[in-house]
């Protein structure tokens, strides 16, 4: 094949055309600043609130709850420290899990050398968060329990609306970080007991460098970027126009779309997922096979090592990961892979591959006659696989 598959969606999407034209006129037609009085940032002050009505209806919030930030990292930190300096005086003790993105275990990580204090609750091997250990974790100084929707490399979506009750019941504020499942599944934050959730533009075929916040009425959160009165007061800096209205007709077309989007890449997830389970041994899923994103495939392949395999893969014209794109060129293997119980030497060989609705059944077969090509050269030059089949 000479196109390229591209099969990293959960590293970043393609902007959406339609997504693309919205934006267009905010960059050069109605550019005036949208705190400005005058008609031409009128302009933009009408598609920035448009386009949080959207934001909101898609939660089932209100408009006035959704602040915009740059993206997701922003989001989580903002969330987590905020919350954490504005209810200190109640306790200092917050809630993750060892799975969670690295904006928000970097972020614990920091309020941890501020004098905060971190529990980090486990997952079973399919990465699904012990609701036991999350109840027993809880302490009257307990100020935040963060744990997010949906895994960004294994794809396991958590008992989110459990972590929420959890949450509620011993009057502990509830952020999750939606940044993967955002626009790939329904979220509804009253119903879930969401306190606060992250999401980002890019994973819905949206810009970069646009996300936002939803804050529920009522939450103590300070400020996160000082300066002028925006988001409210609560988020200085201009606003990006043309951003917002991009994750404005992101998050309109995703959730329009929801529902056919899921049921095509399903299809094509379970599609990879039987063949390269029958086809290649010494390999093994990761994640939970019911509660999963519906474009999410995560490998680990025994007995060779992820980045050779990608870059054998590109050679292919094949775009795929081996886990976070936040952690690319670390010589570490994944902390989720390990949180769910492999092993440092398995971890290392591990394959994620997210697929869109614009890939094909077609695609997926020339994908796995790659992955077979591949897994079988590198092991033939691998002395740990000729050492396992000389004794098996």
């Amino acid at each position: 094949m000479d196109k390229i598959i591209y099969l990293d969606n959960a590293a970043t999407t393609k902007t959406a055309p339609q997504v693309v034209e919205a934006m267009l006129p905010y960059f050069s037609n109605y550019y005036g600043n949208a705190s400005s009085i005058y008609r031409l940032g009128a302009e933009s002050k009408k598609a920035v609130a448009k386009s949080r009505e959207v934001i909101a209806g898609s939660l089932n919030a209100d408009s006035s709850e959704i602040y915009f930030t740059a993206g997701g990292s922003e989001s989580d930190n903002w969330a987590i420290i905020a919350a954490a300096e504005a209810y200190e005086t109640k306790g200092k003790h917050i809630i993750t899990s060892r799975i969670e993105h690295h904006a928000v275990l970097h972020t614990c990580q920091y309020l941890e050398k501020k004098g905060y204090e971190i529990t980090y609750i486990d997952v079973n091997e399919e990465g699904i968060i012990d609701l036991e250990g999350l109840k027993k974790a809880v302490r009257p100084d307990t100020i935040l329990i963060s744990i997010m929707f949906a895994n960004n490399e294994i794809g396991t979506i958590q008992p989110v609306k459990e972590i929420g009750e959890i949450a509620k019941e011993n009057g502990i504020l509830f952020h999750t970080d939606a940044v993967q499942a955002y626009g790939h599944v329904p979220i509804d934050v009253e119903a879930l007991h969401i306190d606060m959730l992250s999401a980002s533009g890019h994973k819905l075929n949206g810009p970069k460098g646009i996300g936002f916040l939803y804050i529920r009425k009522g939450v103590k959160i300070r400020s996160f970027i000082h300066g002028g009165a925006q988001e409210r007061s609560r988020r200085a800096g201009t606003e990006n126009v043309p951003g917002i209205v991009g994750l404005g007709a992101a998050a309109e077309r995703a959730f329009e779309s929801m529902e056919q989007r899921s049921q095509k890449e399903s299809k094509l997830r379970d599609y990879l997922i039987s063949r390269l389970e029958k086809e290649i041994p010494y390999c093994r899923l990761n994640g939970d096979r019911e509660r999963r994103l519906s474009n999410n495939v995560n490998f680990v392949f025994r007995f060779i090592e992820g980045e050779s395999m990608l870059i054998m893969l590109d050679g292919k014209g094949i775009c795929a990961s081996s886990g976070s794109a936040c952690t690319s060129g670390s010589l570490d293997p994944s902390h989720v892979l390990l949180a769910i119980g492999l092993p440092h030497e398995i971890a290392h060989g591990s394959l994620r591959l997210t697929v869109s609705e614009e890939n094909t059944l077609e695609e997926m077969d020339y994908v796995v006659d790659s992955i077979k090509e591949i897994v079988d050269r590198l092991r033939q030059m691998s002395p740990l696989y000729e050492d396992f089949i000389k004794k098996s």
